[in-house]
């Protein structure tokens, strides 16, 4: 049985720029064992497969694959999922703007899609605070991971809102640029799902600030990841926490991909009430860059 596929590159409004996605439109038929050998395949930082909503009321179920597993949820999956649906007409959008509820592993993600001339703009919202736990990162073995030196690193900490990342803010520009992994040091000093990613960055952390990042995930099997939109609205979710603010929209937009050669700009929010998070977003641009079919698939 064929399956038809569209090849988007999510969070630009250039081709070839931000980071890439396979989303397979019709999913059905394929088993599990299929999906993960095709997301091998095309070996993107993570492919989608869009099958049936369980509630009616929602547009579609999304199950999420990196070349070495299945997550629960991801930013720029959900949002280039979605604009690949607008762009084939499966969504409808009148008069340029609509919002869809995409089933995912960690619940309804609601996203919002505006369509403009040459590119399609998506936000997805999560209703959740962030998890975060008291384990602090030991930044002998991170900046060590990080082929770093212990005094780059201003600040460390963890956060989830579906994915667990480890954030750490380094003190420059230069000093982001400088990190690679060393895999036998990652190895041996960061174990357990908290480590598994990792989101470094430098730049202020207050309301409306840009910071500039990079992302690792070899336990994912992604060395490097142009653009991480849950990572961002987990960091603005966490950054969020700590503000002073009792109520309102904390707001950071994110330069991401920039060494890869695949530059990547993400705004990300998170709104707080009585002093808590109750729901974080990311947006950005997607622009589609190709269209194929899978022949027959013997798994």
């Amino acid at each position: 049985m064929a399956h038809d596929f569209v090849i988007a590159d999510v969070f630009t409004e250039e081709p070839f720029g931000g980071n890439q996605l396979a989303v397979f439109p019709d999913a059905r038929g394929l088993s599990d064992r299929a999906m993960q050998a095709l997301a091998r395949e095309f070996n993107f930082s993570e492919s989608t497969f869009v099958l049936p909503a369980a509630d009616p009321g929602h547009t579609a179920r999304v199950r999420i694959f990196t070349p070495r597993a299945e997550l629960p949820f991801a930013g720029h999956p959900t949002i280039g999922t979605a604009a690949v649906l607008a762009h084939l007409g499966v969504v409808t959008v009148p008069q340029g703007e609509a919002r869809i509820v995409l089933e995912e592993g960690v619940g309804p993600v609601s996203v919002d899609i505006r369509r403009d001339a040459g590119a399609t703009f998506c936000r997805l919202t999560l209703e959740a605070e962030p998890e975060a736990p008291e384990l602090v990162p030991d930044r002998g073995s991170l900046a060590a991971a990080l082929s770093l030196s212990e005094d780059a690193i201003v600040d460390a900490w963890y956060g989830s809102v579906g994915v667990p990342f480890c954030f750490a803010r380094l003190t420059d520009r230069a000093a982001v640029d400088r990190s690679c992994t060393d895999r036998a040091a990652w190895n041996a000093r960061l174990p357990g799902r908290w480590n598994e990613a990792v989101f470094l960055f430098a730049g202020e952390v207050g309301d409306g600030s840009r910071i500039y990042a990079r992302m690792y995930a070899p336990g994912h099997g992604i060395e490097e990841d142009p653009a991480t939109g849950s990572a961002s609205a987990t960091l603005a979710g966490t950054l969020a926490a700590r503000a002073p603010m009792q109520d309102g929209t904390f707001r950071i937009d994110i330069e991401q991909g920039v060494a890869m050669g695949r530059p990547s700009s993400l705004a990300a929010s998170a709104e707080k009430r009585a002093g808590r998070v109750v729901s974080v977003s990311v947006g950005g641009a997607t622009v589609v860059v190709g269209r194929g079919t899978i022949a027959s698939l013997p798994l």
